[in-house]
């Protein structure tokens, strides 16, 4: 029997029942749905509005559900419209007329609100411990390479001599970042919906505080009830959060692809977390990388989709949000297994220092020092930059380098230059005045 029978005068259609059902999804949020239950049956008795005795049996079998939905011994009901329904028929089933008191005073919108938010709370640390184990694994190979020259590319041209370590330095800003946006959004979402009722709370003398402290809510619990049962913003935040960690998944996976290629090879990526071709035998392909870059469009449609759903919905709770959870949860699933994989990966791979810094000498990046060398011998910056692109032109059309150019054409173009030249260009030179090695 369905929770809402009574006003029906027949079954619903089986195709209504199938498109109705969300216990695929929410069937994941059983034990958050159980501990709700124990928390708002706790409460009634305190209150009593149920009596001691009812409030015993309720939270003890309750319990015992819990565990056995945990070991297997219960199996949850496919054909169940929904978690809620299918704990509570399993409860009356075992406790009988006790088991029917449990939803005094409450309904699912404010249980499944609360349900959501206490597993996403669950949720963002396990995310967040995974984020901090990547972070490890990042400041140690910016440890270790620290003193490793390379080419800092923009326009995906070569710019300016950085080091490997510094490069890994700015993702590891990113991640930071992506954990205190983790952190905001479950300290803006720590705050309980139950006791909301269907809108408009409940007649009942409940104690809403207490619930709230039961389930842990930092914040205790929403004002407005209204905004308790209808406010689906945590579940975007927690979407926009982890949108955040695939674009700079996706943007380190980039350049993961470029590095590993044999037109840059500036890293070579683990056996283990690489692939190879059905065809071509010499392939040795970042699969890895390229997927996440790929599953970065999955979370940023959840996100999306999240949003469209969200914006034209009158007050309060509409069908419509049953797709929250489908959305959230998909975003996270994919953001874990991202990280599951890219975590190994980066840890594993073997950078190619020689292959950087050939790349670095060759690619003209030392040249804003060059011009500084100017600049420090009273040239005008202007003047000194304009020199300095002759110089550079004349390398290319000659073959050289400016580390290799003699210092006679150096004075061909501006007789400034001097043998200090030579030691203001030198690419460790430009790393270490600029206080890379040290950050």
């Amino acid at each position: 029997m369905k929770l809402w029978a009574g006003r029906f005068s027949k079954e619903a259609d089986k195709k209504t029942n199938d498109f109705n059902s969300s216990i695929a999804t929410d069937s994941r949020m059983y034990y958050e749905d159980i501990t709700g239950s124990i928390a708002h049956a706790t409460m009634l008795g305190e209150q009593g509005i149920i009596s001691k005795e009812d409030c015993e049996i309720i939270t003890t079998e309750l319990a015992k559900i819990r565990d056995e939905i945990t070991d297997g011994t219960i199996k949850i009901d496919p054909d169940a419209e929904d978690i809620h329904t299918f704990i509570e028929q399993t409860l009356t089933a075992r406790v009988g007329d006790p088991g029917k008191r449990l939803h005094t005073a409450r309904s699912r919108n404010d249980q499944v609100a609360t349900d959501v938010k206490l597993y996403l709370k669950k949720e963002c640390v396990s995310l967040r411990a995974q984020l901090v184990e990547l972070l490890g694994v990042l400041e140690k190979k910016k440890e270790e390479y620290k003193m490793m020259v390379m080419p800092g590319y923009t326009h995906l041209q070569r710019a300016q001599p950085v080091t490997l370590g510094y490069h890994f330095g700015a993702y590891i800003e990113m991640f930071k970042r992506d954990i205190t946006r983790l952190d905001d959004a479950v300290k803006r979402m720590d705050v309980s919906p139950l006791g909301s009722g269907a809108l408009a709370g409940t007649t009942y003398p409940i104690d809403r505080a207490l619930s709230a402290k039961l389930l842990g809510f930092e914040g205790g619990y929403t004002l407005n009830t209204l905004d308790g049962v209808a406010d689906r913003d945590f579940c975007a935040e927690i979407a926009c959060a982890m949108s955040l960690v695939m674009v700079h998944l996706s943007r380190f996976s980039e350049e993961i692809v470029l590095w590993s290629s044999w037109e840059f090879k500036f890293i070579e990526l683990d056996d283990a977390f690489s692939t190879g071709s059905s065809i071509m035998p010499q392939k040795k392909n970042p699969d890895l990388a390229e997927l996440i870059r790929g599953k970065s469009g999955r979370v940023f449609g959840d996100l999306n989709a999240l949003l469209t759903m969200m914006k034209g919905l009158p007050l309060a709770y509409n069908k419509d949000m049953q797709e929250d959870k489908d959305l959230t949860f998909e975003a996270i699933d994919t953001v874990r297994m991202c990280l599951t994989a890219f975590i190994p990966m980066i840890d594993t791979m073997t950078a190619l220092p020689e292959n950087m810094r050939k790349a670095a000498a060759g690619g003209f990046i030392n040249a804003t020092d060059c011009a500084d060398f100017l600049v420090s011998r009273g040239l005008p910056f202007r003047d000194a930059y304009k020199a300095t692109g002759e110089t550079v032109a004349f390398c290319i059309k000659n073959g050289y380098t400016l580390e290799t150019l003699p210092l006679e054409e150096y004075k061909n173009i501006c007789d400034l230059f001097d043998d200090g030249v030579y030691e203001a260009i030198n690419l460790e030179t430009c790393v270490r005045k600029r206080g890379l090695f040290d950050i």
